[in-house]
């Protein structure tokens, strides 16, 4: 495996909040994920107003770019969560959707970043990735 998840036991449990303290990456290539946002294929908005369901099909979409690829969200190394208006209420919706996207594996490093605005006024949520490929 060239991603190898790093959580020291002499600092706070970081898993039970849907991330690693850090991951080192071992070779291999890079993929650089643009910031994903709640659009479907046919770039229609999912989820207007509400943020679970945008940071869902932000997860989402990360996932169809890493499968284009042959990869799966246990390749990723680094998220990067941008939340607008962010508000503790925020965090335990959007953590419990990024736990649900890594399906068992072990999350990746995650920054959690409360911004005033995205691209567009209805964009609640973005989120980008880098991912180790083998």
């Amino acid at each position: 495996m060239i991603r190898n998840p790093v959580n020291p036991a002499s600092l706070y449990d970081s898993l039970s909040l849907g991330f690693s303290h850090a991951v080192e990456q071992h070779g291999g290539r890079t993929l650089h994920l643009a910031g994903q946002v709640a659009y479907d294929s046919a770039r229609a908005l999912v989820g207007a107003g509400d943020l679970v369901l945008q940071t869902r099909q932000a997860l989402k979409n990360l996932r169809l770019v890493l499968a284009e690829m042959g990869a799966t969200p246990a390749n990723i190394v680094r998220l990067r969560t941008y939340v607008v208006d962010h508000n503790a209420d925020k965090l335990i919706p959007v953590v419990t959707e990024i736990k649900n996207f890594y399906a068992g594996a072990t999350p990746a490093a995650n920054t959690f970043i409360g911004v005033q605005a995205l691209a567009r006024p209805e964009f609640l949520v973005e989120i980008e990735a880098t991912a180790a490929l083998d």
